[in-house]
């Protein structure tokens, strides 16, 4: 039973039920899951298949805090994730550092790199469209210094990873639930930030620049702190799925590879909802992994389904199932009259 101004037992300060309804999606995802690996019998290739899910997943969570929450269009994801990865393979491999250093380094790269962008932006008053080609040109000269850099970063046949080898980081099983961990807690700070005065911020931000800025929220160092957080998220991802995968390349983190499925996956499961990400990189991963005995075929299907999913849902899975379910209970109530 609770004491007075909402102390638990021992005097510890008990949440508000509110907090905890605010997580309960979170939870379910991760419970979910969480299962799908013991429904499936561990199977080497679903597995794999899921690391891939959860990685593209995390990555959209990541690039929904900067776009969704301050409309900042980076469309340099592959490159502020593989800039971390590189970091942190080149930093093993050359000197011989622990994955449990050479990871957080990356990230640090990365959070530098999209603190930096999002301070160009701030400083040079850059809308959306420019702020997205400025960040599609760091992109491609992120790509051009991997290709150019050969004795550094090995060019386009990349790098083997030296540490992690043998170890459970390889282990499919342990990888999974590695990126699913990763996954929940993107989810929890994007929920945190979200339900904290910085999410205010944000929320304003998006809504009307001009409006926020006369309301009292710092315009430049919301956005930075979104550049900041989102980056590091994206770095944390790359830099593990490097040393899960023991082999980095331009490839890996390409802007096809990685920009154009999370924009697809994002856009699908609804951009600036909690659960968008990760609905979106289910039903996309699902839809192409139906597809794949078609064969030549496949593409010009998938894009086709894509599409009237799309049509069907122009505001994202997620809200348009919530505006279904509220138009159902709607007409389930009581009748007034």
């Amino acid at each position: 039973m609770s004491g007075p101004l909402g102390l638990g037992p021992g005097g510890v300060v008990a949440p508000p039920a509110s907090s905890l309804r605010a997580y309960l999606p979170i939870v379910v995802a991760s419970v979910v899951l969480a299962l799908v690996p013991l429904s499936l019998g561990g199977s080497r290739y679903f597995l794999s298949l899921g690391v891939h899910l959860l990685v593209v997943a995390s990555y959209a969570v990541a690039f929904n805090l900067v776009f969704g929450s301050t409309s900042q269009l980076f469309l340099c994801q592959g490159a502020l994730a593989g800039a971390a990865a590189y970091c942190s393979v080149i930093l093993g491999n050359r000197y011989g550092l622990p994955l449990w250093l050479t990871i957080p380094a990356g990230v640090g790269l990365a959070a530098l790199l999209g603190g930096g962008l999002s301070w160009v932006a701030v400083s040079r008053r850059l809308e959306v469209i420019y702020l997205g080609i400025v960040t599609l040109a760091f992109s491609l000269v992120f790509t051009n210094l991997l290709l150019g850099g050969r004795e550094l970063t090995g060019g386009e046949t990349g790098l083997v990873v030296d540490g992690g080898a043998g170890t459970w980081l390889r282990s499919p099983a342990a990888a999974y639930y590695l990126f699913l961990a990763l996954l929940v807690g993107h989810l929890v700070v994007y929920r945190a930030i979200e339900r904290s005065r910085l999410g205010w911020g944000f929320r304003a931000l998006r809504d009307d620049e001009v409006a926020a800025a006369l309301a009292g929220v710092d315009v430049a160092r919301a956005k930075v702190t979104a550049g900041v957080v989102g980056a590091a998220m994206l770095g944390s991802v790359g830099a593990t799925f490097a040393a899960h995968e023991g082999f980095v390349s331009p490839t890996t983190f390409a802007f096809g590879e990685v920009d154009v499925r999370v924009l697809v996956v994002l856009a699908l499961g609804g951009v600036g909802t909690l659960l968008g990400p990760v609905v979106g990189a289910v039903v996309v991963t699902v839809v192409d992994e139906l597809l794949r005995p078609l064969g030549q075929l496949r593409l010009t299907v998938y894009g086709v389904v894509l599409v009237v999913i799309f049509l069907g849902f122009r505001q994202g899975m997620v809200r348009s199932v919530r505006s279904l379910w509220m138009r159902a209970g709607t007409r389930a109530g009581p009748r007034t009259d």
